[in-house]
């Protein structure tokens, strides 16, 4: 099956209704037939639904609908993009150990890493992606996790999937990549060597502005001790939201090919206005990691970041004079939206700081 199919195709097993479109189950538990089989579930010799924060079937579709999208053996669905994040570092952690992760990543994860993690003994050098060579400096004895974005948020800087994936192999690390901006219709990082792919279902996967909603998936034995973490913790996706990003799965591919085509447009004109000194797009044959983008991902996404001649002042007056676009913290709507990182969620950072995330 292809693509666009499996997104389609994929839904929990048809009840006694005869449904054509999977219904919401909205259940915080569930009945066992005896209590042999409720013994056997607790002992998980037997595979089925205990509580909803462990497992609902509105979730178990989506995580299926992921795992054959990313080609991956298994996943789990959480209750925003972060939370999925989070989990996928903090369930495999002990203190202790060191984590590598670029610069140009989210930067609520850089808080994570860089403020919470550390109180666990969990260390964490961040290195340039402009620089992947200088990496081999960062890794220590205890270097356990190597954890990227790219396309990354909110600079759409690159990095060569290939070679992170040889890097992690080399040094024998949790290669962990935020695969957000590009979706699994534009990117599958499990096919460079990543061992698992962090997504925030808030953005393109669902697409309308409508939920919040996080999934992590990659290889089996990971994605047990990331579930186990999460079972306990507890940051469960509600069954409505899974329902919602499982239908949203379902158009993912034929939105995402209109959201590149806009993209792609609209980065275009702005390289040849003279108010703009700089545009960033991976699809832009300018741009210097144009090879990079071509080999890793089908389409160049749907976003694109430039910078207004006239500095932070200048964006703020590009901001207030738009008329349709929205403004707004998010992304991957169906309603084009912009913001401005250098005065709002990287304001605190130094001019320095900004740049070296190419804010």
């Amino acid at each position: 099956m292809k693509f666009e199919t499996k997104a389609i195709r994929i839904q929990t097993e048809r009840g006694k209704e005869r449904e054509h479109s999977t219904p919401i189950f909205p259940t915080s538990s569930y009945v066992f037939n005896d209590a042999e089989q409720m013994r056997a579930l607790f002992a998980e010799e037997e595979k089925g639904n205990v509580y909803s924060r462990y497992s609902n079937p509105n979730c178990t579709e989506l995580e299926q609908k992921i795992c054959a999208l990313e080609g991956a053996e298994r996943a789990f669905a959480t209750a925003s993009g972060m939370a999925a994040v989070f989990a996928s570092i903090a369930g495999l952690v002990k203190q202790g150990d060191h984590i590598i992760a670029s610069k140009a990543i989210f930067g609520s994860t850089v808080q994570i890493l860089s403020k919470y993690l550390v109180d666990w003994g969990v260390t964490t050098t961040f290195v340039d992606p402009n620089h992947p060579e200088d990496w081999e400096q960062a890794v220590q004895p205890n270097t356990k996790i190597l954890f990227l974005e790219t396309p990354s948020n909110p600079g759409v800087n690159l990095i060569d999937l290939e070679w992170a994936g040889k890097f992690a192999a080399k040094h024998n690390l949790i290669f962990n990549v935020d695969n957000c901006f590009a979706t699994p219709y534009l990117q599958q990082p499990l096919k460079y060597g990543a061992h698992l792919v962090t997504h925030s279902a808030t953005k393109f996967i669902d697409g309308q502005g409508r939920v919040l909603g996080g999934i992590v998936a990659g290889d089996e034995a990971l994605i047990d001790k990331i579930w186990r973490f999460a079972r306990l913790s507890g940051p469960a996706l509600s069954p409505f939201n899974a329902w919602v990003l499982s239908k949203s799965l379902e158009t993912l591919a034929v939105r995402m090919d209109r959201h590149c085509s806009n993209a792609l447009t609209l980065a275009t004109a702005l390289e040849q206005n003279e108010s703009v000194s700089h545009v960033n797009y991976p699809f832009l044959p300018s741009n210097p990691k144009y090879d990079i983008a071509k080999k890793q991902m089908a389409q160049g996404g749907g976003i694109l970041s430039f910078e207004a001649k006239g500095g932070i002042e200048q964006g703020r007056k590009f901001l207030d004079a738009l008329q349709m676009a929205s403004l707004s913290a998010n992304l991957g709507d169906s309603r084009t939206i912009c913001t401005h990182p250098a005065s709002t969620t990287h304001a605190k950072l130094s001019e320095e700081e900004r740049a070296a995330v190419g804010i």
